[in-house]
């Protein structure tokens, strides 16, 4: 039996979170959980952005017993007022004597006054708690509050010999259907999905979410330089909605005829390939929080090239493919020294099937700088 304590609590409220991932928008995910003398009297989970936040949800519940209770959240409680009220004044109003909160928020917006308003109001504030859990799971809306750009997971399939398909470039399938299964629910999870112009080509996808539940689909986003993506494409239906990134170089008269499809098109630069870097601002802009992207290895090279992934989810399955020509999950120029080779932090692996996936994040110099602003998100 497990024993009951501020952690069994605090991790309740974290799988309450974990288990809207994808749904609130550029909002944090955040669960709460509140406990009176011993019994668990409200429970909540942010849903969808603008909507209820977790603690009122939370409070909602628990109505009239939350006064004198412990209330444990994921994430600070927001001081200010958006499209909800905020949360700490709600907290206060409902009487809750102590607040247990994993960890403080690096929106600017709050970032240690909610926890102050709280203490100022008498209730007991302990910050901390499972800090590392809480920072790991909001890792999208870290980034994209602190720089306004949006997270990169890098997502793909690959050989033992690192390679995405065969020199003839057939690539159905190289994983197995639990793996395949485990990325639909990726897309789900994530705001964008991103291809280049060549896998459209090669594979003309829908680029969907398909799960036995109904699922949200994410933005689809062509990295598409010269404008050559036929107007019958499949990833140009009205199932999700579509943006290409090309440069200002494009055919205008395709571009009309793309936005006559409700495509929007975003010029990145005026060379001759996309500009990366603005494109992720220009992104950001719109909202997109999080891309899952599944290019071939010439755009993601590119996009490690530029700095632009923040994690890496790599499909083994047990295959060795070889073949001259057949191309590689990276195509890029890389280092002349294997001690300047890009490393992986936080590694882990994970069984699907007879597949593994290997995750872990990218050091180097736009991670660190990531890493200490949330390091110092508290600081004003």
């Amino acid at each position: 039996m497990e024993l009951l304590n501020d952690d069994y609590y605090m991790q309740l409220a974290l799988n309450l979170a974990g288990s809207a991932t994808g749904q609130t928008g550029v909002n944090p995910v955040v669960g709460c959980v509140i406990v009176q003398g011993g019994r668990i009297v409200g429970m909540g989970a942010h849903l969808k952005h603008g909507e209820g936040h977790a603690e009122v949800l939370a409070l909602n519940m628990a109505g009239e017993q939350a006064r004198g209770a412990t209330a444990y959240v994921t994430l600070e409680p927001c001081s200010h007022y958006g499209k909800t009220p905020p949360c700490c004044e709600r907290l206060i109003k409902e009487g809750v004597s102590r607040v247990v909160v994993a960890t403080s928020d690096p929106n600017p917006l709050v970032a240690g006054r909610g926890i102050e308003q709280m203490r100022k109001m008498g209730i007991q504030v302990e910050v901390g708690l499972l800090e590392a859990q809480a920072c790991q799971l909001n890792e999208v809306f870290n980034k994209f509050i602190l720089t306004g750009t949006p997270f990169v997971t890098l997502k793909t399939a690959l050989s033992l010999d690192g390679r995405i398909a065969t020199r003839t470039g057939n690539s159905r399938w190289i994983t197995g259907p639990e793996s395949r299964e485990i990325v639909h629910t990726l897309r789900h999870r994530h705001n964008a999905i991103m291809i280049g112009a060549a896998t459209v080509f090669a594979d003309d996808p829908e680029l969907t979410t398909r799960l036995n539940v109904p699922g949200l689909h994410p933005t689809r986003i062509i990295v598409d330089s010269k404008l050559r993506v036929p107007l019958t494409a499949r990833v140009l239906n009205e199932e999700a909605p579509t943006i290409i990134l090309t440069t200002e170089q494009a055919d205008e008269s395709k571009v009309k005829s793309l936005h006559e499809l409700g495509i929007e098109v975003l010029p990145c630069g005026t060379g001759s390939r996309v500009d990366l870097v603005k494109a992720m601002k220009l992104l950001g802009e719109r909202g997109i929080n999080s891309i899952l992207l599944e290019g071939g290895g010439v755009l993601n090279g590119a996009m490690i090239e530029a700095g632009l992934v923040d994690k890496l989810m790599l499909f083994y399955a047990p295959i060795i493919v070889g073949g001259d020509g057949s191309p590689s999950a990276f195509a890029f120029t890389g280092p002349d020294e294997m001690s300047s080779a890009l490393r992986l932090n936080r590694v882990s692996m994970q069984a699907f099937g007879e597949d593994w996936c290997v995750t872990g994040y990218p050091t180097g110099k736009a991670m660190n700088d990531l890493s200490e602003a949330i390091a110092h998100k508290g600081e004003k």
